[in-house]
């Protein structure tokens, strides 16, 4: 029996390279990481170094005014770029066949932090701050008043797994009946509360994130939205598989020996139903942390070992609840612009510096690349805390040539 394809057929993304795919992919292909800059206002008395988004951005509608946060306008800068084809598919299934999965991690906890601040120093909430803003849920709620459909609408929160489960969440409101299409991302935005919290950790590093070095000592927030539509459909670029797992070994480091991690990339194979000699490329979740790097190093070695891989955190920065998405959003425009019959593959930008206590892996270069062809299926690893990993596996459609 055929399988049924979920085609991933619109994109919108906004990051610390840009506000559009366009510009992020061009910046990404020259391994820029001039978006990681050092910022005042995140930790006291110092600087810090993050992925922030720059620029003016899209003002929300007075009518979602309640819904006013940063969060909530960068999801509104990804789903501007993806308007059209969503209005198309309202007209062609009905606004209450068109369902929404979004993750995230901090919501709009800079509005409440920023209102928190207000109310301390005048024993009163700002006028405009609304619980909407910071509840979870939020993104998901306003991102359904905004594109004005009525289908099932939630969100994720797993951490930095958070918007790479939200692809199997969306794939099972189609193939199960409840949804003719799916806005699927995820959005997280800078804030004071998880800056403060991973400085405690000694996990931020003063410099650009430099993943699989020997040098490497953490890696730099930051922040951004991608948006997907997703639809039943054989063509284009398909979600080919999606693989879980969980640890369970401890609140915020990873197994040591990438077990789970192994367990969800085997898993997400058995999914697309692809050996792991099919996979052309994987995108790393690559957090320049001593133990992400070594475990996950483990990991794609025992299936990967001689597969490109690299990772963005070097030029976005970690996005956290974003991150699953973003890092699935990298791989599609890859897979969407070829460039005179190959696909760049996003760069891993660090110092060089191999960690000789790791298992090698045949990290990108800038300007590396693959040989265009239909069929090619890119690997995606996300891992949150408490060991919660994630693998998506997205692919051309056979009959793309």
């Amino acid at each position: 029996m055929k399988r049924q394809g979920f085609a991933l057929t619109a994109l919108g993304l906004a990051n610390a390279l840009g506000q559009d795919k366009a510009t992020i992919w061009e910046r990404v292909k020259k391994g820029d990481q001039s978006g990681l800059a050092l910022e005042a206002d995140y930790l006291p008395k110092r600087l810090v170094r993050v992925g922030k988004v720059s620029g003016q951005w899209p003002s929300l509608p007075e009518s979602l005014a309640r819904y006013a946060c940063r969060n909530n306008a960068l999801t509104l800068c990804a789903y501007r770029q993806i308007e059209k084809e969503v209005r198309n598919a309202i007209e062609k299934y009905g606004a209450a066949r068109i369902g929404i999965v979004m993750g995230s991690s901090t919501s709009g906890m800079d509005a409440t932090e920023n209102a928190f601040i207000t109310h301390s120093e005048t024993g009163q909430w700002p006028p405009a701050f609304d619980y909407k803003q910071h509840e979870m849920g939020g993104v998901s709620e306003f991102l359904a008043e905004l594109a004005q459909v009525a289908g099932p609408t939630y969100t994720l929160s797993t951490a930095c797994s958070s918007s790479a489960k939200v692809f199997a969440a969306a794939r099972a409101l189609l193939r199960d009946g409840w949804c003719d299409a799916v806005l699927v991302g995820g959005a997280d935005s800078l804030c004071r509360l998880t800056l403060q919290g991973f400085s405690a950790l000694e996990a931020l590093s003063e410099n650009p994130c430099n993943s699989m070095s020997r040098n490497r000592d953490g890696f730099n927030i930051g922040e951004g939205a991608a948006l997907f539509l997703m639809e039943r459909s054989d063509g284009g670029i398909q979600l080919a598989g999606v693989g879980e797992s969980s640890d369970a070994h401890h609140i915020s480091a990873p197994d040591p020996e990438g077990q789970g991690a192994t367990v969800s990339m085997q898993a997400a194979l058995r999914d697309a139903g692809l050996a792991a000699a099919a996979i052309a490329y994987v995108h790393l979740h690559g957090t320049g942390t001593p133990l992400n790097d070594q475990m996950e190093s483990r990991a794609v070695a025992r299936l990967f070992a001689q597969t490109p891989a690299s990772s963005s955190k070097g030029m976005l920065g970690h996005t956290l609840g974003a991150a699953g998405a973003m890092n699935v959003g990298l791989c599609w425009l890859a897979l969407s612009n070829p460039e005179s019959g190959r696909v760049v593959l996003p760069p891993n930008c660090w110092d060089g510096w191999a960690d000789e206590t790791l298992p090698p892996l045949a990290l990108v270069s800038c300007g590396q690349s693959l040989e265009l062809k239909s069929g090619l299926a890119f690997l995606s690893n996300s891992f949150g805390f408490g060991g919660s990993n994630c693998s998506v596996i997205i692919q051309r459609a056979m009959d793309i040539r």
